[in-house]
Parts: C-alpha cells; sequence; structure tokens
C-alpha cells in the first residue's frame, strides 16, 4: 500500500501500472494479486485508509468544540485547506470514480454524527438528512477540486464551511460568524 500510494502521489492513478506498484514495493507482481483483486481495489484500499487517517484528524481538533456548527465548519475547513497543503491527497481523492463512497464510508459517520447533533440541538435544520450529507460531500469535494485546479479565492475554506451551514439551515448572518472563527490547533489524537 505504502508503494501504491508513494506511486499515486508522485505520476498519478491513471499512470500508475500494477507492475510499477510491485517493482516499487519489491515483491513479484503475482504477489500483488494475494492481496488486491485488481488497480481499482488498491487504490480504494489506499484513499480508504487515508480518509480514514483524516477523520481522526478531524474527530481530535473538533473533540472540544461545543457547537454543532462550528464542528461542521472545522471539518470543512480542514479538509479545504488540506487539498491546498497536500495537493497529491487532494487529487487522489477528487480524481477517483470511487471517492465518494470512499469519502462517505470513512467520514461519513462523522459527518452523520455532527448533523444529528445540530438537529437534535436545533441549530440545523434541514428538509432531509440524507440529501444534506450528500449536497454537503458532493459540494467538498466540488470546492477541493477548483483549489487544486487554482480556481478558488484563498477564502475557499470559508466560503465554502459558510455555504455548508446555510445549507443546514443557518441563518446566514450566524453561518458567516461561524466559518470564520479561528480554526483550532491540530492536537494528536490521544
Amino acid at each position: 500500500m505504502q508503494a501504491a500510494r508513494t506511486l499515486f502521489a508522485r505520476q498519478g492513478v491513471e499512470a500508475t501500472r500494477i507492475n510499477e506498484i510491485t517493482e516499487e514495493a519489491d515483491v513479484g507482481f503475482g504477489s500483488f494479486y494475494n492481496y488486491f483483486d485488481s488497480k481499482e481495489a488498491i487504490v480504494t484500499a489506499v484513499l480508504e485508509e487515508t480518509v480514514a487517517a483524516q477523520g481522526g484528524a478531524i474527530e481530535a481538533v473538533t473533540r472540544h468544540l461545543e457547537d454543532p456548527a462550528e464542528v461542521v465548519s472545522v471539518a470543512h475547513r480542514y479538509l479545504v485547506n488540506l487539498a491546498r497543503i497536500d495537493p497529491d491527497w487532494g487529487r487522489l481523492l477528487v480524481s477517483l470514480d470511487a471517492s465518494h463512497s470512499v469519502m462517505l464510508a470513512a467520514l461519513g459517520p462523522h459527518a452523520k454524527r455532527d448533523l444529528d447533533r445540530g438537529i437534535r440541538s436545533g441549530r440545523f435544520k434541514v428538509p432531509s438528512r440524507r440529501i444534506a450529507l450528500f449536497a454537503a460531500g458532493g459540494g467538498l469535494l466540488a470546492v477541493m477540486r477548483a483549489v487544486l485546479d487554482g480556481q478558488a479565492p484563498s477564502s475557499a475554506d470559508r466560503d465554502h464551511a459558510e455555504g455548508i451551514l446555510r445549507l443546514f439551515g443557518v441563518p446566514p448572518e450566524q453561518a458567516h460568524e461561524v466559518a470564520r472563527r479561528p480554526m483550532p490547533a491540530l492536537q494528536a489524537a490521544p
């Protein structure tokens, strides 16, 4: 998996062949199939591992926050900014057909929990919880792609977070204020 991650970051998923992965890992070509059925399977595994690690980092950053709107804002801002500072990770995520389903599987439980917490507290009002989650995830991927393509302003993280909070029913002036709060420092998970 480390060999695949290295090659995907260096040359992209599409340009990477299975034999290059096995050469980088210093294993025989046939050994690949002892672990993965296809290139798509290792891509999904690398992506799942990477996204799950980011879910843990977001959990650590938001653990102490009380306001459900601030939790959602920080999570979305964190991921948009991660695409800016780690473009290899961002490109891997947004370029794959599997990215939406993998993100949903890895980050979905966190997002669902945060949305439900906001709904229970009365902070969020959405007509459909499921559609709100899909819209937030799709919007996140689109903004990350814009960041990677150099089409997003430096305020993309804050603007995106504000839009998501408004999507979740937070009044515009409150969404604006919450999305512009300082980001908490990244702390190591216990």
